[in-house]
């Protein structure tokens, strides 16, 4: 086990989450049973998953549950040393963790996370995505809503309804970033150094989130109002 990993209840359990985020990572969470699960993981019973975890929605929050800790201890490591108010410092904080986890070659984390946030965003339109979302550790919740009040604080010459969506842009590029590195790891494609595929993507990033905003987006806020936006990340 991972140094910062979340203990489970057995070694059976633990190998039920480890095989379930690789086939949830493969084929997506819609794409896979709990019974293929079960004997992917090499266990006779096809109940084993319902009874350690209850349902699928049970065995996603396991698996948040089990890789977050070391996510989280992380991101307070280097948030305590990263400067609160150069952006691209307090972004590398937050998601260097996240890419240090895809770029390791025993786990599909970062793919899993970005199956379900696409499975949300794809449900969503529906109006029962709430429903679906799992129940992240309180910790975690705390991690994203801090990083998303210390961006806000950062971008003070975005106008209120421009920041959340530049945010909830950039969090998801991110994401969809670190799920394409893990996969040409785990591929062993030709891939850039990871020091500089890091240091490109800050840079990236964080010019977004910094470019001025243009004449033609300040006459469209101008004309449209307040905009709301909303998305649900879960990493």
């Amino acid at each position: 086990m991972t140094a910062g990993e979340a203990k489970l209840p057995s070694a059976s359990a633990r190998r039920i989450v480890e095989v379930a985020e690789r086939l949830f990572a493969l084929h997506g969470i819609d794409g896979v049973s709990l019974r293929q699960i079960a004997s992917a993981a090499g266990t006779a019973n096809n109940s084993a998953v319902n009874y350690h975890f209850g349902s699928k929605a049970g065995l996603i929050s396991a698996i948040f549950q089990y890789r977050l800790p070391q996510l989280t201890s992380e991101r307070k490591m280097l948030a305590a040393r990263c400067d609160p108010d150069d952006l691209r410092s307090r972004f590398e904080a937050y998601y260097l963790p996240v890419l240090n986890i895809a770029e390791a070659t025993d786990n599909h984390y970062v793919s899993f996370v970005e199956q379900l946030q696409r499975r949300w965003v794809s449900t969503g339109a529906s109006g029962t995505s709430a429903e679906k979302l799992p129940d992240l550790p309180s910790e975690g919740q705390h991690s994203i809503e801090d990083f998303r009040h210390d961006l806000e604080r950062l971008l003070p010459h975005l106008d209120a309804p421009l920041r959340p969506i530049r945010i909830a842009t950039a969090m998801s590029t991110s994401l969809y970033a670190a799920a394409d590195r893990e996969r040409a790891v785990a591929g062993n494609f030709e891939r850039p150094p990871f020091e500089l595929f890091v240091s490109a993507l800050l840079d990236g990033i964080v010019g977004f989130l910094e470019a001025p905003v243009s004449d033609a987006t300040a006459k469209w806020l101008g004309r449209a109002g307040d905009v709301v936006t909303h998305r649900h990340h879960m990493l």
